[in-house]
């Protein structure tokens, strides 16, 4: 397929999508609005906050077409959540293309900020720095398998302090229905919502920061829900031993310090690209402490990783999926938790997912609903490309991200170059994850003006 050919039906595909979701937006006017704010959050250079958007959407008109992207995303009453689930309904079938969603997972990204205004922002731990930090931070469930994932719910955690505080709630526009919640009483209701509208079930993933949270465990089973949930070394629990007998309570880590060498394997999970992913794992049943008010708990599998050249364990998950499950398969289940990562990289780098600089609640929302709809339609294009095929364009080989990469406590990367590939030259499947977005930045005309703005004309 040539240059132009291509151009032309990734276009006409986008044009199809967003024409999708002028369905949820409520009024006419917001059809022309949402059409340009996608488009920009897809080829505009740089920063994608309004300002750039429309410059890039509108040259001739910037202040003008500034104005109206700036009331659509920060003052148009338009609903997030149909939004997401009309996201959710159009990408799904190519994430699922080639096998079924594997595992929902629960986790937060962080928005580091100068200044005291934007809404929720307080010094607290920010993810993105590895440190406390002034920042924003942000709670999503996304859904998953090996070859794709994406979010389904975003919401912001408020801050107590933010909550109780009637001059800035007014001020950002905070809805009253709000409330202070934790996160993981956020994630436990983007939990609730998602199996009420039918989303395919699966196991929840999380890490430790919410996999401590007894409540959200207890109350994920309530769901009718598994979890595997990471865990801290101190987390306390009985061995289930012969006949159902439980043994002395200790910490997990003691547990694992006990356990015989033969009760130790090693197992890979995934080919990484210089290095096979591989460590010792070993598993035992347990049970936890029950929670005050609450039925007592059952049987729950603790997953134990201690890999050969460290001095003592270093991960621990308790899970409730079925005891049963091959060990590999239990690994690789765990393992899965990389691909929010992959998310929170891409979106941010590619899509301009912390860019919104306004200070409302239903502007950093709106924001970050219009980020995932614009990534949800490039998992959908990088879907198209075929795992190997003969002629294929892009050689991929299996995934390949090692289960130590983690933004989470490290700076973040630098932006990633928009410079022409070569489609030519074979790609991991890691480096096809990475670039997949700049690919279709680059059909769409992202690093060439003239491109962008031949693109632009088919919308005015």
């Amino acid at each position: 397929m040539n240059p132009e050919q291509a151009i032309a039906e990734s276009t006409s595909r986008f044009e199809a999508y967003v024409g999708e979701l002028t369905s949820v937006i409520g009024h006419p006017e917001r059809v022309r609005p949402l059409n340009d704010y996608c488009t920009g959050l897809l080829v505009t250079d740089g920063r994608r906050s309004v300002e750039p958007i429309a410059a890039m959407t509108a040259p001739a008109t910037t202040s003008v077409q500034h104005q109206k992207l700036l009331h659509f995303v920060a003052n148009s009453p338009w609903a997030d959540k149909p939004m997401l689930a009309k996201v959710h309904g159009m990408v799904l079938p190519a994430i699922v293309r080639r096998e079924p969603i594997q595992v929902w997972i629960i986790d937060d990204t962080s928005f580091p900020k100068s200044g005291s205004k934007s809404v929720g922002v307080q010094h607290q731990y920010c993810g993105e720095l590895g440190k406390q930090a002034n920042c924003q931070v942000a709670v999503t469930l996304s859904i998953a398998n090996h070859h794709a994932s994406l979010p389904i719910a975003y919401r912001l955690y408020l801050p107590r302090e933010w909550a109780k505080d009637k001059a800035r709630r007014k001020k950002a526009r905070i809805p009253k229905e709000i409330s202070f919640k934790t996160k993981p009483e956020i994630a436990l209701e983007q939990i609730g919502a998602a199996v009420a509208a039918g989303v395919p079930r699966a196991p929840v993933l999380k890490d430790a920061s919410y996999g401590v949270n007894a409540k959200l465990r207890a109350g994920i089973t309530a769901l009718g829900l598994t979890y595997a949930a990471g865990i801290t070394p101190t987390i306390m629990v009985r061995r289930v031993l012969a006949r159902g007998e439980l043994g002395k309570r200790m910490s997990v880590k003691s547990v694992a310090l006990r356990m015989p060498k033969h009760a130790w394997r090693t197992i890979r999970w995934r080919d990484g690209t210089n290095e096979k992913l591989e460590s010792r794992f070993a598993r035992v049943r347990v049970r936890t402490a029950p929670i005050r008010g609450a039925a007592s708990r059952g049987e729950e599998t603790l997953l134990i990783e201690w890999p050969e050249n460290k001095t003592e364990p270093t991960k621990y998950w308790l899970t409730t999926v079925d005891k049963e499950m091959p060990f590999r398969e239990l690994v690789d289940l765990v393992k899965m938790r990389w691909r929010i990562e992959r998310d929170y990289l891409d979106m941010k780098q590619e899509v301009g997912f912390g860019h919104y600089e306004g200070r409302s609640w239903p502007g950093f929302h709106h924001h970050g609903t219009l980020c995932i709809a614009v990534y949800g339609f490039l998992i959908s294009e990088r879907e198209r490309i075929p795992p190997s095929a003969p002629g294929c364009a892009w050689g991929v080989k299996k995934p390949a991200i090692s289960d130590s990469y983690r933004p989470r406590g490290s700076p973040a990367p630098d932006p990633t170059s928009r410079s022409r590939l070569d489609r030519n030259a074979p790609l991991s499947f890691d480096e096809r994850n990475r670039t997949s977005t700049r690919q279709m930045s680059v059909l769409w005309g992202a690093t060439q003006e003239k491109e962008a703005s031949s693109l632009m004309t088919q919308y005015n």
